[in-house]
């Protein structure tokens, strides 16, 4: 099984990475291979509206880490995103990036999703849900915790004294590792729904 871990920090050894190191400890005793990838450190643009990933099912922008990444979740057990907070929210650049990565929607139906999120002091409830919309609209498999998915500190030293952060990232690694083995095994047995053909509608009459 492979998870790609997607750091949306600046910041290669902030809280993101704490928090993704934990979980990625967790992870790979059970065998489970974890790969980081970097982002939220690259020049990245956002969605520029022109719809062309519906019919190439990708993004016609270049030079960035979004079509790679498409290629990379193809063969992709489960998905981590983290992000740190900037003003109650993710971080732009991390938007950017995950904005159009799900815009050209990929097939991550019935994959596992998982979120970090760092902070100082507030604001990362709003990110982790803010991350989590992105599972929840591509039918990914968010999994379960004992609190919000959000680790404190400002520095290494910091993180690693939030003892209970650290208890929530190794839960929610534990509680990933079960849901992909579950659903491994649970495709050999049932077959995933058949999905209705979705039908869009707007307010305007």
């Amino acid at each position: 099984m492979k998870v790609i871990a997607f750091n949306g920090s600046p910041n290669h050894d902030g809280g993101v990475a704490a928090g993704i190191s934990v979980m990625k400890g967790e992870l790979e005793k059970e065998g489970i291979s974890v790969e980081l990838i970097h982002v939220g450190n690259k020049s990245i643009q956002g969605c520029v509206g022109c719809r062309k990933c519906a019919e190439l099912k990708r993004c016609v922008i270049e030079g960035d880490p979004v079509n790679e990444a498409l290629e990379k979740l193809k063969s992709a057990d489960g998905i981590i995103l983290g992000s740190p907070v900037y003003y109650g929210g993710g971080a732009g650049t991390f938007k950017c990036f995950l904005d159009r990565l799900f815009f050209t929607r990929p097939d991550l139906k019935y994959k596992v999703g998982a979120t970090v999120v760092s902070v100082r002091r507030t604001g990362g409830i709003s990110a982790f849900h803010q991350l989590n919309n992105y599972f929840n609209l591509a039918n990914v498999i968010i999994t379960p915790g004992i609190y919000w998915d959000v680790i404190h500190g400002r520095t290494p030293e910091e993180f690693a004294k939030d003892e209970e952060g650290t208890c929530i990232m190794e839960t929610q690694a534990r509680n990933m590792i079960w849901l992909m083995k579950t659903l491994a095994a649970g495709k050999a047995e049932l077959t995933p729904p058949e999905l209705p053909k979705r039908t869009w509608t707007n307010f305007i009459r």
